[in-house]
């Protein structure tokens, strides 16, 4: 079967707005999002970061650059729309990937408050839904 680009979306929160917690946090994410869904590095077309505009601490993206074989993969930071009421201190990662995977198939990976962005793809746990 040929590979298709997917994408893959997570999220977490974080309690301050820290260089250390944000990095952990995105580190985390990813780590989760890559053993969920069985990713190679390699595999991985491009990632981008969001942040909520509470947090400048620190780039998200620098997490992924200490993950091993991530030096290659294309990195990109932004801000969020800071939009009323919405959920504060949210990392936000997109994953694009070459796979073989359907959309089905994808785990969605969101952790900590960031699980009431998407109630219908958390289980309520800091644990990936497999």
């Amino acid at each position: 079967m040929a590979k298709l680009l997917r994408g893959i979306r997570g999220a977490t929160t974080v309690e301050r707005n820290e260089a250390g917690e944000i990095l952990a946090a995105a580190r985390e994410l990813l780590q989760m999002m890559v053993e969920a869904n069985g990713l190679d590095p390699a595999d991985i077309a491009s990632a981008i970061f969001t942040v909520t505009p509470d947090l400048n601490a620190a780039f998200p993206a620098e997490a992924a650059r200490e993950l091993p074989d991530w030096q290659s993969v294309p990195l990109f930071c932004a801000t969020e729309i800071n939009v009323p009421g919405s959920l504060k201190k949210c990392i936000r990662i997109l994953l694009h990937v070459n796979t073989e995977r359907s959309q089905q198939e994808i785990k969605h990976i969101y952790l900590r408050n960031a699980r009431q962005l998407r109630p219908d793809l958390s289980s309520g746990k800091d644990r990936p839904i497999l």
